[in-house]
């Protein structure tokens, strides 16, 4: 029998909520605040009506760990809006659902195939179970520095390999846009008895724009995190984990509910609910004006010349199977400047912030709420730029990727006995803990992995260009935790 289409103008969460506010319902329950009343600067920073549907999980408003009436309504509207079986709202941000998505497969000792080029979310979720990471080492673009997509060629030589890893997970994209042949290694996954599983936090908007990459659940991924708060404009630290008709929703649920917070915030829920409704009705004409302007963009950047702003010229057909053209990456380093200087400039000359400068290239982050007057203002802020502070760039450092070499389980070595040395000194031991730079959050160092003097020289010239590092215990990255 055909299934019902449900109706996506609803958003029962956004409605209970306004069903509530007009109820006057007198408060002896938390939170605190007593819907703003006793926090009058909290109130006039956020506004009453913001202060007001702050509440707590009650009947007429469900309860987001076992939903029974309007979360479980949302989800069902998004599940179908989405093209997967089920749908999770996840108010702990994608890093959550990556987590739940990659414990709800994976248990200790466990073989997962991944590219290494991956968020530090998925790499913590290894850490959490304590499964083993099957690298798939991805090729680097020599010009542009960066990691590319999975080949197919190397996916089925890591199943053939390791015939009994319990999933492959893919991104797609990557945050510079370059998607893997995603169909083709859900079909390798599943022939194998694997599961299929994205990281599609950069990707929300493949689901509803047109020309654009496939998304997970349209050509049979398993699970999916999508960041809705990225490109689908809900509040930050909203996201959806998608599921596929081959697992078992309640298995998700029950690992999501061992993590995830057992008050949910109502701000979070609504803002999915109405974000998956806008989308759901205006999401094709919304990103092709993203992708318009992205194109324009492009065109623009490369004509004031020195950048390179690229797109899909790049496509291979393999390792940049194909590339995300709402994607607005910038490399820099032809006028002689890194990436994360070209960011600082930005936003300490010219007011504009951009996602995030690496060693080479920049990400400018374009989505449903940007406007031609602001790309406009982006594109003469570079043009000055070059004119203005180009040098030689001689001495720039270009690779964004380095090949791990893994040691022990991300698990066994963040939980092993470790000791503090300084950096010179930690040439040939074994990382016990993250190094990073954010965003994009991909690790230069995961735990588990030897570290190299090609590794510190990248971590020594990454500090000094001014990238945000994050991850040691040692603040100022001037020492390493190591296994002993």
């Amino acid at each position: 029998m055909k299934k019902k289409l449900l109706n996506q103008n609803c958003a029962p969460i956004y409605e209970a909520l306004n069903a509530f506010r007009n109820a006057r319902i007198v408060p002896f329950d938390v939170p605190g605040h007593k819907h703003g009343r006793g926090n009058p600067e909290l109130t006039d920073f956020l506004g009453k009506r913001c202060v007001e549907v702050d509440v707590n999980s009650m009947k007429p408003l469900d309860n987001l760990c076992h939903p029974i009436s309007v979360i479980k309504e949302s989800e069902e509207l998004a599940a179908e809006a989405f093209g997967a079986a089920h749908a999770f709202l996840m108010v702990g941000g994608t890093t959550s659902a990556v987590q739940s998505m990659v414990l709800s497969v994976c248990k200790r000792g466990d073989e997962i195939i991944l590219p290494r080029n991956v968020h530090r979310s998925v790499i913590n979720s290894l850490v959490l179970c304590g499964a083993i990471p099957v690298y798939v080492n991805p090729e680097c673009d020599e010009h542009l520095g960066i990691p590319l997509g999975m080949k197919r060629s190397q996916v089925e030589k890591a199943i053939s390999e390791h015939p009994n890893a319990k999933a492959v997970l893919v991104n797609n994209p990557t945050y510079y846009g370059i998607c893997s042949d995603l169909k083709s290694i859900v079909s390798m996954a599943h022939d194998h008895g694997m599961l299929c599983l994205a990281d599609e936090a950069h990707g929300t908007h493949f689901y509803f724009g047109e020309n654009l990459p496939v998304s997970a659940m349209s050509v049979g991924a398993d699970l999916s995190a999508v960041s809705m708060h990225k490109s689908g404009g809900s509040l930050t630290q909203s996201s959806f984990l998608l599921v596929g008709s081959a697992v078992n929703a309640g298995h998700v649920r029950q690992i999501i509910n061992l993590t995830q917070t057992t008050s949910g915030s109502y701000l979070l829920m609504s803002s999915l609910d109405i974000s998956r409704r806008n989308l759901a009705l205006r999401g094709k004409q919304v990103f092709a004006h993203v992708a318009d302007l992205a194109r324009y963009a492009r065109e623009e950047i490369n004509y004031v010349g020195g950048y390179y702003a690229f797109g899909g010229e790049l496509i291979n057909g393999d390792s940049i199977f194909d590339y995300d053209m709402t994607k607005l990456s910038v490399h820099t380093l032809d006028i002689g400047l890194a990436g994360i200087e070209v960011y600082d400039i930005l936003r300490d000359k010219y007011d504009i912030q951009i996602e995030f400068g690496d060693l080479g290239n920049i990400l400018a982050y374009l989505s449903i709420g940007d406007r031609l007057q602001e790309v406009e203002r982006l594109v003469s802020a570079l043009a000055e730029i070059r004119r203005c502070y180009q040098k030689d760039k001689a001495g720039l450092m270009s690779q964004e990727y380095i090949d791990p070499f893994v040691a022990a389980s991300p698990q066994e070595a963040f939980y092993a006995e470790k000791i503090s040395l300084p950096l010179d000194e930690t040439v040939g031991k074994v990382c016990s803990e993250f190094v990073m730079c954010y965003p994009p959050g991909i690790p230069i160092l995961a735990p588990g992995e030897m570290i190299t003097e090609k590794i510190l020289d990248y971590i020594r010239y990454a500090k000094e260009k001014g990238c945000s590092m994050t991850g040691p215990e040692d603040s100022k990255i001037e020492y390493l935790n190591v296994l002993k």
